[in-house]
């Protein structure tokens, strides 16, 4: 049996950036995740916007996120000898005049400090690019190719033999006074982190966090003579991919949702570009993810309320190339130094009071599915010719006490069922 100092559950981009400070670190880590080509953060198009969201705010602590997730792109690049974070300026495009007018008011106290470069109704002119109402050049701001990014470190991890592309079965995981043991791998672990996106609203332990799949879609178009020397935004983002090709998105959609890619998002991202350019542009793919979003929009960091060996690394969204790096830092001495804290906004702690409700929750659930089972049993079931009365009520009795933990099956601790779906589906 193999100890290690991390066992991690999943590798996409807070797996594999919480895998990779650690090991910067001098720990030993293995990582179990299943390795999907097309999972939700090889979707994304990695944008990193210091201004961002409908109040056209600073992003949450950009002062200490921003150069952390800098510094963490270009030492990738400087160890991989590879291009992956694309600084470019992000051109806020305005709708409208009213829009125009509140932002250019806003401006006169300098609430974007040097993040945006200029306020004007009067950009300067871009090919093929519609600005009718002015707009704003965001400074400071760009994108990662995270797609190749995360493939670039799963190789690396795969070779190294610290990465293992197999299913984690969370009931053969047994945690003890010193650490977890996973039987099937023959490992042990001194801590364990769960970073499995979305999969997360089915983890045994931490599944009554308020933890929902929201549904994004982009659609990947060739669009030449559009300039790529920057983003475009105007109620969806323009992200060069290079050689005339861009990424467009991206959709929000919140459960239920329909599995998969939709002719709904294809129509409305067509639409989103159409109003940014002029220049005729082809769709040639369209894929669909489900992020990992949290209600207050901050993410999941810290341990189990009763069992400090495991801990959560999630809830990124759609921010996560921005709030990664610098998290995983604060994750790290988190769990190496009993002194260090969280940042109150990302602890878990915040969500107790539902861990500590959850199992009044999941009774009353279970009687709720129990009375309903019984009332079907009892007043909605024909009996059968030939069957005594007597032995349909006995099977009403017998589902009284089994209708609930079935009915039960696939439930969090809150009574949140939720069905799943891919995380990806291309054209």
């Amino acid at each position: 049996m193999t100890t290690y100092d991390y066992l991690l559950i999943g590798h996409g981009l807070a797996g594999a950036t919480l895998a990779h400070t650690l090991r910067r670190r001098g720990h030993t880590v293995l990582v179990y995740d299943l390795g999907h080509p097309n999972s939700a953060s090889n979707v994304a198009a990695g944008l990193i916007n210091p201004v961002a969201g409908k109040r056209f705010a600073l992003a949450w602590k950009i002062d200490e996120l921003l150069p952390a997730a800098t510094a963490f792109y270009q030492a990738m690049e400087q160890h991989y000898g590879e291009t992956f974070f694309i600084q470019a300026p992000i051109q806020k495009l305005f709708s409208s005049v009213a829009e125009q007018n509140t932002v250019v008011a806003r401006s006169a106290d300098a609430p974007w400090r040097h993040y945006v470069s200029e306020v004007t109704g009067a950009l300067p002119p871009l090919a093929g690019v519609r600005q009718e109402f002015g707009g704003i050049q965001i400074q400071h701001g760009g994108y990662v190719r995270l797609r190749e990014l995360l493939a670039t470190l799963a190789q690396e991890a795969l070779v190294q033999g610290w990465l293992r592309q197999e299913v984690f079965e969370w009931s053969q995981l047994v945690f003890d006074a010193d650490g977890a043991t996973y039987a099937p791998g023959q490992v042990r672990a001194r801590q364990v982190v769960c970073c499995e996106g979305v999969g997360a609203v089915q983890n045994p332990y931490f599944n009554w966090l308020p933890l929902t799949p929201n549904q994004g879609e982009v659609l990947d178009v060739a669009c030449p003579g559009l300039p790529d020397g920057q983003v475009l935004n105007k109620g969806a983002y323009v992200v060069p991919q290079g050689e005339g090709h861009f990424r467009v998105g991206a959709t929000y959609r919140w459960p239920p949702f329909a599995e998969g890619i939709t002719p709904e998002a294809t129509a409305e991202l067509s639409q989103r570009l159409a109003d940014m350019t002029t220049l005729p542009f082809t769709i040639t793919a369209q894929r669909a993810g489900v992020r990992p979003a949290v209600r207050d929009r901050k993410p999941l960091l810290g341990r189990h309320p009763e069992l400090p060996i495991l801990s959560i690394f999630n809830g990124f969204g759609s921010k996560g190339v921005l709030l990664a790096p610098g998290l995983a830092d604060q994750l790290a001495n988190y769990l190496e130094n009993s002194a260090s804290d969280l940042w109150p906004e990302v602890n878990i702690s915040r969500y107790h009071a539902l861990y500590k409700a959850a199992p009044v929750a999941a009774a009353f659930f279970f009687l709720n599915s129990s009375f309903w089972f019984l009332y079907e049993a009892l007043f909605l079931t024909v009996t059968p010719p030939g069957r005594p009365v007597a032995g349909t009520c006995c099977a009403a009795v017998i589902g009284f006490f089994l209708g609930g933990p079935l009915r039960c099956r696939g439930a969090n601790r809150t009574g949140t069922i939720w069905a799943g779906a891919p995380a990806i589906q291309e054209v």
